[in-house]
């Protein structure tokens, strides 16, 4: 029993923070947008860069699906299929620089990825009203194979196609539906990458993830409850000052 519980074998300690994990990033998905960025480095602490980055995808896929299955309505494709190629190219990149370096430097690099896209968001938030032209010309280009970049060495893509998908002014319901989709496609496009070329990916870490599905919908559930109650600015700023906390301690 213990063994189809904990396919990787590690100590409850870890089994339950990785449980933890997962239901944040159920909370995310469902409405607390940037709570997952919190995980990046809980799993890069418990099982190194590299590996860490594999365990959470299925996760977020799983995620996607919540919000697709919550918010569903016609895919929007054409909002997005520009900005694909260069995406993928970003994912590529990135695969072929996180084969070529030690978990150190992995780690190194998530971090700087996670405050590149902390600085992002807070430049946002300070500058509300400014006028983004992401989605035009060499900027999407730009945006495009860094989001890839980021999201492939650790998963933390999300600010950046969210500036991307804010230039586009839609509304909210198809916001979050309309990032799912594309989360969930560049997600699924990088499972071979991980299987086959950084070998990061097993069975034993998709039965962990499937193990622990019921905490990542608990917390989609939970977040669709909750969020009508908690206070914007209050919740921007906490996830903000996590997520700092967090990108610091892939340093140390």
């Amino acid at each position: 029993m213990e063994n189809i519980l904990n396919p990787l074998n590690t100590s409850w300690t870890i089994w339950a923070l990785t449980a933890l994990c997962a239901f944040i990033t159920g909370l995310s998905k469902s409405g607390l947008k940037g709570f997952a960025m919190v995980t990046i480095p809980i799993l890069a602490f418990l099982y190194g860069a590299k590996v860490s980055v594999a365990i959470l995808m299925p996760f977020l896929i799983f995620g996607d699906l919540f919000a697709i299955i919550s918010y569903r309505q016609k895919v929007p494709w054409h909002y997005i299929k520009n900005f694909f190629p260069w995406a993928i190219l970003g994912i590529i990149l990135a695969a072929i620089f996180g084969n070529h370096i030690n978990d150190i430097q992995f780690k190194y690099t998530m971090g700087i990825a996670v405050l590149v896209c902390l600085c992002l968001v807070l430049w946002k938030e300070l500058r509300p009203q400014s006028k983004l032209e992401l989605n035009k010309g060499i900027f999407s280009y730009a945006v495009g194979i860094a989001g890839g970049f980021a999201t492939m060495i650790g998963n933390a893509a999300g600010p950046i196609f969210n500036l991307y998908l804010i230039t586009l002014k839609l509304p909210k319901r198809t916001f979050v539906f309309t990032g799912a989709c594309f989360y969930l496609t560049l997600n699924t496009l990088k499972i071979p990458l991980h299987v086959f070329y950084w070998h990061t990916l097993s069975w034993d870490t998709l039965k962990l993830n499937f193990v622990l599905l019921p905490f990542l919908l608990i917390g989609g559930f939970t977040g669709k409850y909750i969020i009508k109650f908690i206070p914007e600015k209050v919740y921007r700023t906490f996830i903000l000052v996590v997520t700092f906390i967090s990108a610091i301690m892939l340093f140390l």
